[in-house]
């Protein structure tokens, strides 16, 4: 018997963004809802002539409901663990479920069906990060879900979300195993070797998301000396390591960052690797840093603009950043050079680095124009949820 949820109902109109599976609904379109609704509800959304156009988790805030079906169906432990099994066949399919590559993401919000939740898998750890209040609630079915997943080879489930749910919704969210415990933090990626720290590290604990760029990197490393800005652990450092760069040098302002960095240096190539770190401002180093000392340079930065009112400073930051770094690199230098803050678009990144270019007059060809990969899935009815842009240039 299907279970009745409480209905929200929209304004005459508003129902045309859902009827094109886009998976939010926003507080102004919604025209009456019951005072019984509590935030992380699972409600039914309706038109304003009653028709149903799904199910979704309610919040307060201008995204009022993430969409979880556009039909009305139970959301149970049954819903998580088919969605969750939908998620890993295609990782597996698209073949990141090796024996030398045991990190990736299962889960990524609407790419997934799942808006609200994030799932890292590192071995047989799975983090779990909820963005809504509804999947916060959610949470002990959807660990079950995961360590029930056959092939998977999950047995510890961490749950941290202390800092990415709504500060207003007072929930007071621990992080910790909500199944199994730590049994070592070492993951594989391609064949290379990482420390992941889930439990204090940023985000899950790595950057999955650069997975395909950093092996690009590794490609282009053989004989180059590499500059790593905003390391954090050093995973382009390991790559160029490999693929034989005379000598790769990383900096980012966070101490612990480095030292995990060189940790994981360390594990891959031991002591003797032509590997030196810093813990300094990266606009300093670059300052600072010798005419021709590099070239191949990452710069990779944290999100500059994680809301729309910080473009314009986020640009000029990319401009100031990429301008800095083209400015001291010879000729016949590489740039990868990236942006991870969902709220500036493909156009305005480009824009920034090519007024960096014309800024210190140098001529800059795009090598290659990058994103995230296949295992970040952008769902087609939601493209706010591309967020990773990235270019590889050719300094000349």
């Amino acid at each position: 018997m299907k279970k009745e949820y409480s209905k929200i109902q929209l304004r005459r109109g508003k129902e045309e963004s859902l009827k094109r599976f886009h998976p939010w609904v926003f507080s102004g379109a919604i025209e009456k809802m019951p005072d019984t609704v509590e935030e992380g509800d699972v409600v039914e959304v309706v038109s304003h002539t009653g028709e149903t156009l799904g199910v979704g988790h309610f919040q307060i805030g201008s995204i009022a409901v993430r969409m979880l079906s556009d039909r009305a169906i139970d959301v149970n432990g049954d819903f998580y663990a088919s969605r969750l099994g939908e998620a890993f066949g295609l990782r597996r399919a698209l073949g990141l479920i090796r024996d030398d590559n045991n990190a990736y993401r299962l889960v990524h919000g609407e790419g997934d069906f799942l808006p609200g939740l994030i799932v890292d898998v590192y071995g047989t750890t799975a983090v779990v990060q909820a963005h809504s209040p509804g999947m916060h609630f959610a949470r002990n079915l959807i660990a079950d879900a995961l360590v029930k997943l056959p092939d998977a080879g999950i047995k510890n489930v961490y749950y941290k979300s202390e800092t990415t749910l709504p500060y207003k919704a007072s929930l007071d969210p621990q992080n910790d195993y909500i199944i199994g415990s730590f049994d070592g933090n070492v993951a594989v990626e391609n064949g290379l070797k990482f420390h992941v720290d889930w439990l204090k590290g940023q985000k899950t604990g790595f950057f999955v998301d650069q997975r395909d760029n950093r092996r690009l990197l590794q490609s282009y490393s053989a004989g180059r000396r590499v500059l790593n800005m905003f390391c954090y652990t050093g995973g382009f450092s390991v790559y160029a390591l490999n693929g034989g760069a005379r000598k790769v040098d990383s900096v980012d302002s966070s101490a612990k960052a480095i030292a995990l960095t060189e940790a994981n240096v360390k594990l891959n190539f031991g002591e003797e690797a032509q590997h030196k770190a810093w813990a300094v401002d990266a606009f300093k180093f670059l300052a600072d840093m010798p005419q021709d000392a590099y070239d191949l340079v990452v710069l990779d930065p944290p999100a500059f603009a994680k809301h729309r009112g910080a473009i314009k400073n986020a640009l000029r930051g990319y401009q100031r950043l990429n301008a800095k770094a083209m400015e001291k690199m010879p000729k016949g230098s590489i740039l990868f050079t990236f942006s991870c803050s969902q709220a500036i678009t493909k156009e305005q990144f480009r824009l920034a680095v090519f007024s960096a270019a014309a800024q210190t007059g140098r001529r800059v060809r795009i090598l290659h124009q990058l994103t995230q990969p296949a295992d970040h899935p952008v769902n087609i009815y939601h493209p706010e949820g591309e967020y990773l842009k990235g270019l590889i240039l050719y300094i000349e």
